[in-house]
């Protein structure tokens, strides 16, 4: 009995961790979800999206062997999809979580969706790994990872938060190491999963359109997906460890390649949306 219960408690520290990050995401103020429909989650009219242009500041992202920082690369694109929706849609607002480069912690990030009631959540990213022939476009959406590459991409990222002041405090003491902690958090299925794996699908298509290498939807636990209130992805755009992709994603033409494609994927989306008013 006293065996079973020590090797219980891992598990049962995280489940604790879980159930103390609950009452936030019930929070009236910052979470917009309990005022849509259960049964017809992300069908209101897109009036707001937010770009998220992932790192900035003093945390330069992933960094290609030549030299490219992701939090450069992610940036320009960010601004030029900013631009093209806004050109195309000048009475929706579009918002940045950042328009230079500055650090923005990640609890930030989804807060500033929340509180401008946001219909759609796009963060952007470029991937890196060891393995230097890896390369290729992936969209994740908040789920339980099902390979080991999707919870390394996610603690990768997820890592950003030792970079913030108090962040024990501020994420409940989540351990951004830990494969558990992970898997718990990726545990929160919102009611805009649909939603987000709809859109996910057509920004991944889109890229294939634009002749880049799609290594699909997929999912994992990121804690800047975690506390958002609408339909939500992450989009990695590329890996920053494979040369060949690392002079594409620098490049003027590569980020408005992959700008473009994320451009006609959210109109796709939009226009989605908008028939079902």
């Amino acid at each position: 009995m006293l065996l079973k219960l020590l090797k219980s408690l891992p598990l049962l520290a995280a489940w604790i961790w879980l159930m103390s990050l609950t009452p936030p995401r019930l929070s009236l103020s910052e979470n917009t979800a309990l005022s849509t429909p259960i049964t017809a989650p992300g069908r209101d009219a897109l009036r707001t999206v937010v770009i998220d242009a992932g790192h900035g500041g003093h945390d330069p992202g992933a960094i290609g062997k030549g030299g490219t920082r992701e939090k450069t690369v992610v940036l320009a694109i960010a601004l030029q999809l900013a631009r093209s929706i806004k050109a195309t849609h000048p009475e929706m607002r579009v918002i940045l979580t950042r328009k230079t480069d500055v650090f923005v912690e990640l609890h930030e990030r989804s807060a500033i969706a929340n509180r401008n009631k946001a219909d759609l959540f796009i963060s952007i990213h470029a991937n890196a790994l060891r393995r230097r022939d890896y390369y290729g476009t992936e969209t994740y959406t908040m789920g339980l990872h099902k390979s080991e590459q999707n919870l390394e991409v996610a603690k990768r990222e997820n890592a950003v938060i030792l970079q913030e002041k108090d962040y024990e405090k501020t994420y409940k003491g989540f351990d951004p190491n830990s494969p558990l902690a992970h898997i718990m958090l990726a545990n929160f299925q919102t009611a805009f999963l649909a939603s987000s794996l709809n859109f996910a699908a057509k920004v991944e298509k889109q890229f294939t359109n634009a002749d880049r290498v799609s290594r699909g939807v997929k999912q994992a636990g990121f804690i800047v997906l975690w506390d958002t209130s609408m339909p939500s992805v992450l989009v990695e755009t590329g890996y920053l460890s494979n040369a060949s992709e690392e002079r594409f994603l620098r490049s003027d033409e590569g980020q408005e390649t992959l700008a473009k494609a994320i451009f006609k994927a959210f109109e796709q989306y939009k226009d989605e949306r908008d028939a079902q008013q």
